[in-house]
């Protein structure tokens, strides 16, 4: 979509993919304490340390946002385990979907995520290859993987230049 063609009414989109991303290792990793008995029994998977505080912040400053994984998690179960520290997403694209809406019935093999189609600006994720594939298919990236204090500042700050350059505020 070109710069003209967006309104200033439409929000910006950031996704984050969740395995390494948002779900992470409390061995590698600060984490977010485990929800309450009996949540902690059904969702094993551990939150990067701010991950719900961050979440909110892109929100109240007028992000929309949302989960892009490759995981064939249900919706219903991230929506479930993201309620638990008080977490809406504004979009959800699991590996189901991926496979639905995206590569569908084309010959050639699509990435495993393209952010692009659902008009997503920026993709945090881990993952070397949907990184280095950013260009060729018209999304901005940022790679996250290891323990960083500052990563809520770094996205923060990222899709600010990302919002300025391409909706002009």
């Amino acid at each position: 979509m070109a710069k003209n063609d967006q309104n200033h009414n439409d929000k910006m989109r950031v996704s984050f993919d969740l395995d390494e991303v948002l779900f992470v290792s409390p061995k590698t990793h600060k984490t977010e304490p485990p929800p309450k008995f009996p949540y902690s029994r059904i969702y094993k998977e551990r939150l990067r340390y701010g991950t719900p505080e961050l979440i909110r912040k892109l929100q109240e400053l007028g992000y929309e946002v949302w989960v892009y994984t490759s995981s064939f998690r249900s919706e219903k179960y991230i929506r479930h385990l993201f309620k638990c520290y008080h977490v809406k997403f504004d979009g959800i694209v699991n590996g189901s979907r991926h496979l639905k809406e995206v590569q569908r019935d084309n010959a050639a093999t699509l990435p495993q995520k393209l952010p692009s189609r659902y008009r997503i600006s920026l993709h945090i994720d881990d993952e070397e290859i949907i990184c280095k594939l950013a260009r060729q298919y018209g999304y901005n990236v940022f790679q996250l993987n290891a323990q960083d204090d500052d990563w809520k500042e770094k996205i923060i700050a990222q899709a600010a230049v990302i919002r300025k350059r391409e909706y002009g505020y």
